[in-house]
């Protein structure tokens, strides 16, 4: 497939970054699951500088260059992550599992939350990775299309596989093999992301729904119908309702899921598109069903008993943020090993207790159970087999293809 990357964003690509900024993906909160759209959200200051100076090409994937390891002389790792993505202690002050990895280790975690966007991290850190200078961080967390990027562009380091030994063995098939890191030679998740249906039970008022066909075609729920403003779950749902894999279409099947949604909009069956706002629409009934982010469910079910999910028979989208190693990170092994104490049931357990997304991690349902029993029950954030074997992942997109994807979905939701 082509990759390379634009000089400058096109209006469609800008628009879609300020949308997901204001009320998609970037907007969430740490139980709202999501971060950044597929595009990503930007902060003032982050379109500026992709813009003007455009990002360089892409293409090569043998790995970033290597600093001098200081790990065994310096019992230290600074690790970089989204805002309130971390379990935190009753006061709020201190972080458990990662008290806890120190204790054992004697490795002193420099934990910073300072990613708010993917874009806007990208812009901070781009000039040292594209200087081939040390970024600071050895660990940092990014959403999965930004890290095939980085990992693209060489940027990352290769994952030593002899530190990884319970993330090589526990790492969940649902997460096994993207196709921008085929067998996670440069990375591990964090934690997964799902778009599911969801459903107010009153609103539908006896309506039985089973697909998107349902939502996009029933007569009773003309109006009452909200689809997402992120391209990837939109059309990605719609590609699996229409027989459809969203890791393997071209131009016409993209062209034919457009056409399929334009029917609805133009029937008056879609209410609006939304980000994360159509949780007070699904919550008053106003949408009797919608596409929805699995995290706000979790957390929509815990408020208001109408609210229920579903996952359809053709399959749901599945996305993940991402633990990589920049690279002339100074201390790689350290890193390599939090990121291996992450995929250990007792601390992957207490993580998932906390944030309440996808946990990537085979074998922490009995952990999980003895913290949170509802948790442990959850496949919104535990997905049994039957689960994991409808996820789906929506493939890499060129440049060019995203910026014509998206010119054509900003039409299809008037953006």
């Amino acid at each position: 497939m082509e990759h390379y990357e634009p000089d400058r964003l096109s209006p469609a690509q800008v628009k879609a970054m300020r949308r997901s900024l204001r009320t998609g993906r970037a907007a969430l909160s740490r139980r709202s699951l999501l971060r950044a759209s597929a595009l990503g959200g930007l902060a003032a200051g982050g379109l500026g500088s992709l813009s003007a100076c455009g990002i360089p090409a892409a293409g090569r994937t043998e790995g970033g260059t290597s600093a001098e390891d200081r790990s065994a002389q310096e019992k230290e790792v600074s690790f970089s992550n989204w805002t309130e993505y971390m379990d935190v202690d009753e006061a709020g002050k201190r972080h458990p599992t990662l008290d806890a990895f120190t204790e054992r280790t004697g490795i002193e975690v420099t934990y910073t939350e300072d990613i708010n966007d993917n874009n806007e991290f990208f812009g901070k850190i781009k000039p040292q990775l594209a200087a081939g200078q040390d970024t600071g961080r050895d660990l940092i967390v990014l959403t999965d299309w930004l890290a095939g990027r980085l990992i693209r562009l060489g940027w990352v380091q290769k994952l030593d596989p002899a530190n990884l030994p319970h993330a090589y063995a526990n790492l969940s098939p649902q997460f096994r093999s993207p196709d921008w890191d085929p067998g996670r030679a440069y990375s591990y998740p964090w934690q997964g992301i799902s778009t599911v249906i969801a459903y107010n039970r009153k609103a539908l008022d006896g309506i039985e729904v089973k697909t998107l066909s349902d939502l996009l075609d029933h007569p009773r729920l003309k109006g009452r119908v909200g689809l997402l403003t992120e391209l990837r779950d939109t059309i990605g749902m719609t590609l699996l309702d229409m027989g459809k894999d969203p890791g393997r279409f071209g131009d016409d099947d993209f062209d034919a899921a457009i056409a399929r949604l334009q029917k609805a909009v133009d029937r008056g069956q879609i209410r609006r598109f939304t980000g994360n706002d159509y949780t007070a629409d699904l919550t008053k009934g106003d949408f009797a069903a919608c596409l929805a982010w699995a995290g706000d469910v979790v957390q929509l079910q815990a408020d208001n008993p109408d609210v229920g999910f579903l996952i359809p028979d053709s399959g749901y989208i599945t996305s993940s943020d991402n633990l990589l190693i920049p690279s002339r990170a100074r201390h790689k092994t350290n890193a390599e090993r939090l990121i291996d104490y992450y995929y250990e049931p007792p601390a992957a357990a207490e993580l998932a207790a906390y944030i309440n997304y996808v946990c990537p991690v085979d074998g922490v349902r009995e952990e999980l159970a003895k913290l949170d029993p509802d948790a442990a029950d959850n496949p919104l954030i535990i997905p049994d087999q039957a689960m994991q074997a409808k996820s789906h992942a929506f493939r890499s997109l060129s440049s060019k293809e995203e910026t014509a994807y998206e010119e054509k979905f900003a039409k299809l939701t008037g953006a």
